[in-house]
């Protein structure tokens, strides 16, 4: 009966994750797309872009961080009543709310980009082109948040295949979009580093309207109002979220941000490694969205069970996730490592003189990528099954120590102390992963004696 119960518990995890993964790997798509084209433009406007996504991407995750709040709150009370319309459509609507408050200070600070950049003592020219591209992407941001509610929602409902039409039809779109954009196809101007900004904008807002359409016209979802008399303040949930939300953006941002510090300091080191690091950052995020999919079923499985005080479940939907990462991202390992020169290809042309030392240096980082699958994966699922218990401060923690003390550390002494270069700021970053994975998993295991289960 127990085994039956973990195989159950092991194939709603699957039935689950499966279409988030697939969600995740369609948004970094939108990226890769954006970084493989500005690489057919030249390795400078590829470091350009490199430092502009990056700003972006700290913001965003940050927004993401905030509104994932939802996933565990709507999960709890779907575990607790599993027809609690009006409990629901509350956090959804003040997720809408926190959104559209929180991304206001983020406008104003990207809009300033190539002065942020200059003051971290990024090249000049680099940093106005990747101005360039910041200030068309970054209204694409609230559009972003917006559609991560509404992912949270149907997957709280357990129908996330719908994010996964929306997401796959921006990859679409956006592909399309950024080829005309900025090299000048199907009639439309050239606008470089612009185009590829403003190409990213359209799609992240295609890909939530494509969601919004869908839970107001879909059977399942419709019943929940999500869209009537939004403007209606809840300040009680409001500030729920935003305490349950923010240790959550904060702890994504500390991992997000310490890859784009990891950036800055390849921009301290030369050209060549800020470009290869730009590829090699790329293809290790897109991995990255597997274990991510599988955290966020943790998530809502996890939640469900702690909403219905089942202890058993909690055990069950949490080590079930952690098993099924540890088994995915081992071969995501192995594939990298041995595919590690054709993937680079992707990006770069490996028969080009002119880009020898650039592929050369993507290859070596990739290796250094594929060491760390396993302890990236045990990280971002610890996380995921922690946020299902509403436990997100200590984990908020154990990324600052990780991230910003180990990584940060030893990525500056082996980098620029024994001069290393980029291999050592890669193994900085590993070594920060490991650390924060084992204090997740650690805590996790400890839940019953810390006070984090239902009683």
């Amino acid at each position: 009966m127990n085994r039956t119960l973990w195989q159950g518990e092991a194939r709603a995890t699957l039935a689950l994750a499966y279409p988030l993964i697939l969600t995740n790997l369609a948004q970094s798509l939108i990226q890769a797309t954006d970084v493989v084209l500005l690489g057919w433009a030249g390795p400078r406007t590829l470091a350009a872009g490199a430092l502009g996504v990056n700003l972006v991407t700290a913001c965003l995750i940050f927004g993401i961080g905030l509104v994932t709040a939802a996933a565990p709150m709507i999960a709890r009370a779907l575990g607790r009543r599993a027809h609690d319309v009006r409990d629901v459509r509350r956090t959804v609507r003040q997720c809408f709310w926190v959104a559209a408050v929180a991304v206001v200070p983020m406008w104003l600070l990207l809009w300033h980009a190539e002065a942020l950049l200059v003051l971290m003592h990024q090249d000049r020219a680099l940093a106005a082109g990747a101005a360039h591209l910041v200030r068309p992407m970054m209204f694409g941001m609230l559009p972003a948040f917006l559609y991560t509610v509404l992912r949270a929602f149907v997957s709280a409902l357990e129908r996330p295949g719908w994010a996964f039409l929306a997401g796959g039809t921006a990859v679409i779109t956006n592909a399309l979009g950024n080829y005309a954009l900025i090299f000048g196809h199907f009639g439309l101007p050239a606008l470089g580093l612009f185009g590829a900004g403003l190409g990213s904008a359209l799609s992240n807002t295609l890909m939530f309207l494509m969601l919004a359409l869908v839970v107001v016209r879909h059977r399942r979802f419709r019943r929940y109002h999500l869209f009537g008399r939004w403007w209606r303040a809840d300040w009680a949930r409001f500030r729920a979220i935003a305490r349950l939300g923010l240790p959550i953006a904060v702890t994504l941002t500390l991992e997000v941000t310490i890859f784009n510090a990891a950036v800055f300091l390849m921009g301290l080191i030369g050209t060549a490694e800020l470009a290869a690091h730009a590829v090699a950052i790329q293809l290790a995020a897109f991995c990255f969205m597997v274990p991510l999919g599988l955290a966020q079923a943790a998530t809502v499985r996890v939640g469900l069970a702690y909403g219905r005080r089942d202890r058993a479940a909690v055990a069950r939907a949490g080590w079930s996730a952690f098993a099924i990462t540890m088994a995915v991202m081992s071969s995501t390992a192995l594939l990298l490592f041995v595919a590690r020169r054709p993937l680079v290809g992707l990006f770069l042309d490996l028969a080009d003189p002119a880009e020898a030392r650039v592929v050369a240096l993507a290859t070596a980082f990739l290796g250094v990528a594929a060491l760390f699958q396993l302890v990236d994966g045990a990280q971002a699922v610890g996380a995921g099954m922690l946020r299902g218990l509403h436990d997100t401060t200590v984990p908020m923690l154990f990324a600052l120590i990780g991230y910003w003390v180990v990584a940060l550390g030893i990525a500056v002494f082996l980098a620029f102390g024994l001069g290393w270069g980029g291999i050592g700021v890669w193994i900085g970053l590993a070594a920060g992963l490991a650390t924060v994975a084992l204090l997740m998993i650690g805590r996790w295991a400890r839940r019953d004696r810390l006070g984090l289960m239902p009683r």
